[in-house]
Parts: structure tokens; sequence; C-alpha cells
């Protein structure tokens, strides 16, 4: 038999007893868009409501729904970190604020390096302390830090400034501080030049 040539007849709609109407579809999106509900997937949605008795849909209507408002996306609460204040610290006079850094210093032979630890007055930029070490850890840290202040005839400073490092905001380091009664002030994260004198040698080897 021949094949007909020619436009295909239009296809039949047939109503679809099981549809939502707007009312449905609009309910469902309340109960997903909801305080209960706000941060929770479509399927955790449906797996609470089904233990409670409840039945709007299947899993995959819930999504149809959400897709056709435009709400498919990451449902759950996102952290939002606020943008840190870069410090503003003013030095009107000796012992106000110090600044203190560890940098690597090249050793006698390649790949050997040594932790060059250095606290600065920045208001007279005169070099209150400096030790040499073989390794930066928390411990060692708080013993510098004591250290520059017995070299300073026991002055206490106001506020000491340093980069986020391990050892600047180790434990042992902020246990001191509080100890002494000593302000801290740290530098924003990937923000090198925070504080005027914070890198006393340039952040590195």
């Amino acid at each position: 038999m021949p094949r007909m040539h020619g436009p295909r007849p239009a296809p039949v709609v047939q109503n679809q007893p099981n549809a939502l109407d707007a009312a449905e579809r609009a309910g469902i999106v309340a109960v997903l868009d909801s305080g209960r509900f706000a941060d929770k997937s479509p399927a955790q949605v449906w797996a609470v409501l089904l233990d409670e008795g409840c039945y709007l849909g299947s899993v995959s209507t819930f999504y149809r729904v959400l897709r056709s408002c435009g709400q498919v996306r990451e449902r759950r609460a996102q952290a939002s970190h606020p943008a840190r204040v870069r410090p503003e610290l003013v030095a009107e006079g000796l012992d106000v604020v110090w600044s203190w850094d560890i940098t690597k210093l090249k050793g006698p032979t390649r790949g050997v390096y040594f932790d060059a630890y250095v606290m600065l007055d920045i208001y007279s930029r005169k070099v209150i302390h400096w030790e040499v070490h073989t390794t930066e850890n928390g411990e060692l840290s708080r013993d510098f830090i004591d250290s520059s202040i017995a070299e300073n005839r026991g002055v206490i400073p106001v506020t000491i400034h340093s980069d986020n490092g391990t050892s600047m905001t180790s434990k042992n380091v902020a246990a001191l501080l509080v100890d002494l009664h000593i302000e801290r002030s740290w530098s924003r994260p990937k923000v090198s030049n925070d504080c005027e004198h914070q890198s006393l040698f340039g952040g590195g080897v």
C-alpha cells in the first residue's frame, strides 16, 4: 500500500484526571517555601509529609512544580561571611602597637630554611626582639612574645598585630595575650598590607 504524504494530523489531547489544578500547585509551592521546609529538598519534604499522613503529590511532581516557578536550585541556607573590616591601627607613641611576623631564611644548603621571628614597634620602627628557629609553632611564638616584652624592660604594648598564620592564631599565643591584657589585631585573610609594617620581610622566601 503506497504511503500517504502530507501534514500529520494534530495529536488528540486527552484530559489527565490526575493533573493538578492551579490551586493545588500553589499549595505545593506554599508548603515547599514555608519556613519549615524552605531549606529542605523536595524529596525530604515529601518524606516528612508522608510520615505525617499528608500526600500532596509525588517527588517528581514537587520538582515539576518548582521548575515551573523557576525555583529548582540549592534550597539549603548558604553560609554568608561578612567582609572583614580593615584594621585601623594608630600608634601615637612608643609601645602602643607592635607588629610581628615569621619569615623563611635560606639555610647554608639547598632546601634548608630557618624561621626568623621579628617584633617591631610601628611608631619608632625599632626592632624590639628577633629570634631564629628551625621551625615555627604556637609554643615558640608564645615564648618569642614573652621574650620580646622582657627585652623591652617588661613594658607591654597596648596592641600586637600579625597576620593569620597558624602560629599567630594559636591557643598558646591567644592565652598569653589574654593574660597580659594585650589587644589582638590580625590582617584580613589573603591581604598582606593591612598594617604598614605587618609584613616585615615581604611575606616569604
